[in-house]
């Protein structure tokens, strides 16, 4: 039952694990001490979003960075019928898309202290790349 549940809770991506209910991430982030990298996608439509996930989020040294230094979250607003999230999932996404991304951009990628405050956002596809926003995680979480 547990484990059922916990799968429910996260999607895995390359071996990173993204949490999808942001209130276990916050705990988890206090509990670690790390910082939440939230992450606003049309993962079926968007082609920005499309492109920060292979280009980011899949690469080696994001996954090794991540998994030291960050909690992940990905509110996902997939359009197409096969993808549909669950009515409770996507009352989730759509609570966190009414506090931390109320114009609706995609994709909005933010990075956040473990109370939930915003330390950094990116919107749209980085101007200087995936590797640059790499490396600006890396400045602001000190590695």
């Amino acid at each position: 039952m547990l484990s059922s549940l916990l799968f429910l809770l996260m999607t895995h991506l390359n071996g990173l694990v993204w949490l999808s209910d942001f209130p276990s991430a916050q705990a988890q982030a206090k509990q670690e001490h790390k910082q939440i990298l939230l992450n606003f996608s049309g993962s079926d439509w968007c082609g920005p979003c499309i492109r920060l996930t292979k280009e980011l989020f899949q690469s080696a040294d994001f996954e090794q960075f991540a998994s030291e230094k960050l909690i992940l979250v990905r509110a996902d607003f997939p359009r197409s019928k096969k993808n549909q999230l669950s009515k409770e999932q996507q009352l989730k996404n759509d609570r966190l898309a009414e506090q931390y991304n109320n114009k609706g951009s995609f994709p909005l990628t933010l990075l956040l202290d473990e109370n939930g405050r915003i330390i950094k956002s990116w919107e749209g596809f980085p101007p200087n790349q995936a590797a640059g926003l790499l490396n600006e995680l890396r400045e602001l979480t000190h590695e």
